[in-house]
């Protein structure tokens, strides 16, 4: 698929295509859709201070992976501590079925088949919903797909503020970044900017197995 292609399919809203059958789809209820995205936004957080080990794959698509990973799983004091979570107040914990357990390595890739890896791409293309351009709809956990032709970008809205990887490690720099969506609006390189105007800006994707 074309760049082309790909803004013009998500300006109509049609990538509900990409979607798995229900049937075939694990999803979170109301509750635990509130619950997951306050664990994701604290794991993503909890990194700009210390990276934990347990996130290895370090670019943006890993970043939303190692999250939905984490998210998703139980938080002992053991894994807690790993990550340096404790002990500040936490979200309560998650309940979850064994088929909404698997959802924590299941990525619907290009070709159809599931994974525990998936492209920034991927990501949005088979695993998220299209919420449209502006940003004052985006909640907690919400995915920003940038498309730059030969580079795909995802950023993760935090509520207060938009967490990113940059791709590349300096031995004094983590490569994580926190902009503000006023900032980033600013941002000398338009290319980055989230409006509707924007068509390196491809919009704002919601995980599939969220249902609030």
């Amino acid at each position: 698929m074309t760049r082309r292609d790909f803004m013009a399919w998500s300006a109509c809203g049609l990538l509900a295509a990409w979607r798995p059958a229900l049937a075939e789809e694990a999803t979170l209820t109301p509750a635990q859709s509130r619950t997951f995205r306050a664990w994701m936004v604290r794991i993503i957080s909890a990194q700009f201070s210390q990276i934990t080990p347990r996130w290895q794959q370090r670019d943006c698509a890993g970043l939303v992976r190692f999250a939905v990973a984490e998210s998703l799983r139980a938080h002992d004091v053991r894994w807690q501590r790993a990550n340096g979570l404790g002990p500040a107040p936490l979200p309560p914990e998650l309940t979850l079925t064994l088929a909404q357990q698997s959802l924590r390595h299941r990525w619907k890739r290009a070709d159809g088949h599931y994974a525990a890896y998936a492209s920034a791409q991927e990501m949005v293309q088979g695993n998220t919903r299209w919420c449209g351009q502006d940003c004052n709809q985006a909640e907690r956990g919400d995915l920003l797909f940038f498309d730059q032709g030969d580079v795909q970008h995802l950023m993760v809205w935090m509520g207060a503020y938009i967490a990113y990887h940059t791709g590349s490690v300096y031995p004094d720099d983590n490569g994580l970044r926190a902009v503000t969506l006023r900032d980033l609006q600013r941002w000398t390189d338009t290319r980055w900017h989230p409006v509707p105007g924007n068509p390196n800006f491809a919009g704002v994707f919601r995980l599939n197995f969220l249902s609030a």
